[in-house]
């Protein structure tokens, strides 16, 4: 039940219909970002404390300067040589590339990569996590969703983290250089959070491995691309630890969730009822904790409100979206995060009580209108 009742709040991933249940994959076993065994963090070297062996979470973020300096002119010079191979853009994209996303329908994480995927009208097949067993992914030891597996002629890469899985697939839509070797430039970082817990971090998560000119033509401008790392980073740092606290805030709303959890995910007769009850039950208690941990007022609506008007006021009244005319990946990020609460409690009053509602659907219209292309 510990893992049932991860599903829709910060640290657990959530549920979808299911596409496809091929058999588990057997994967290269390489050292690789983003492959089994890897997790996220954009940042410098972990800063190491003299005679202790905990690294803290946050070092991995506080190095993404230094480190996504040096990875992208090390990829500058090795794009010179891949550029003399065909771009991706002179093939289909569904030609070159087959994915397939492990993944908790209701997870805000995955949310997030079918958000993306939609809107570059990405084709991928979905295979729905059972969130007890997890046999579907037993051939990773990555043990986390959203997992992604992406096949791209003979080449067969698993990228692990939502972060790590939109900025990887979106340095190759735009640079056009193979996936197996822009995944190198995310590498995994071993670090201890502020729970004493070992987890394990991406360097770089939120850096598009792009050339001058590909960063450019993307961005027009240095300031577009700080402002949408980072925002992408608060919506990872923020916005997803507000979800659960308020989806889980009273007993009958607990309830309510874990109804469409269970109507969502992939469980069986007992599995399901369980999930339903004594997962309700627990996750109404560990959002008080969840509360606490993050400071959050007494009343977590005003935090899903407040951080809601913040993101509207960056967005400011004069473009329709962070991006310009179109959705930047800060944009698709936000919105996959709330998407998740979709039908509860929580997201009609989020809707209600806030701003954010005109740029939620406007979102929602672009990546429709994609999916049509």
């Amino acid at each position: 039940m510990a893992q049932a009742a991860r599903v829709l709040w910060p640290r657990g991933r959530a549920l979808a219909w299911r596409l496809g249940g091929s058999p588990a994959p057997r994967l290269p076993v390489q050292s690789r970002a983003g492959f089994a065994g890897a997790a996220g963090g954009p940042g410098p070297a972990a800063i190491a404390r003299k005679g202790s062996r905990r690294l803290l979470g946050r070092a991995a973020l506080a190095l993404g300067g230094a480190v996504g300096l040096y990875y992208t002119a090390r990829w500058h010079l090795r794009a010179q040589d891949l550029r003399a191979q065909p771009s991706a853009a002179q093939l289909s994209l569904s030609d070159r590339l087959q994915l397939t996303l492990y993944q908790y329908k209701t997870c805000p994480f995955c949310s997030k990569v079918r958000a993306f995927l939609d809107f570059h009208a990405l084709p991928y097949q979905v295979v729905e996590v059972n969130p007890v067993r997890r046999a579907e992914i037993k051939f990773s030891t990555y043990r986390k969703v959203p997992i992604l597996l992406a096949q791209e002629g003979e080449s067969l890469q698993q990228l692990n983290d939502s972060s790590v899985i939109i900025s990887a697939l979106k340095s190759y839509l735009v640079s056009g250089q193979p996936l197996d070797v822009i995944i190198t430039y995310y590498p995994p970082m071993k670090a201890t959070n502020d729970q004493g817990k070992e987890v394990t971090e991406f360097c770089n998560k939120y850096w598009l491995m792009l050339d001058e000119k590909e960063a450019q033509r993307m961005y027009g401008g240095k300031e577009a691309r700080t402002e949408e790392m980072k925002w992408r980073q608060w919506a990872d740092d923020w916005l997803v630890h507000l979800i659960s606290p308020n989806v889980y805030r009273t007993p009958t709303e607990a309830l309510a969730s874990f109804d469409y959890i269970v109507r969502e995910g992939k469980f069986g007769a007992v599995e399901g009822a369980m999930a339903k009850y004594v997962g309700a039950a627990a996750m109404y208690f560990i959002s008080k904790r969840l509360k606490s941990r993050h400071h959050l007022q007494d009343d977590v609506r005003e935090d899903l409100y407040e951080a809601a008007n913040k993101w509207v006021a960056a967005v400011g009244k004069d473009r329709p979206f962070m991006g310009g005319q179109k959705p930047n990946l800060a944009d698709l990020a936000v919105y996959g995060v709330l998407r998740v609460m979709e039908g509860l409690e929580a997201f009609d009053d989020l809707m209600r009580h806030t701003r954010i509602q005109p740029w939620y659907l406007r979102v929602e219209k672009a990546i429709a209108a994609e999916a049509l292309h």
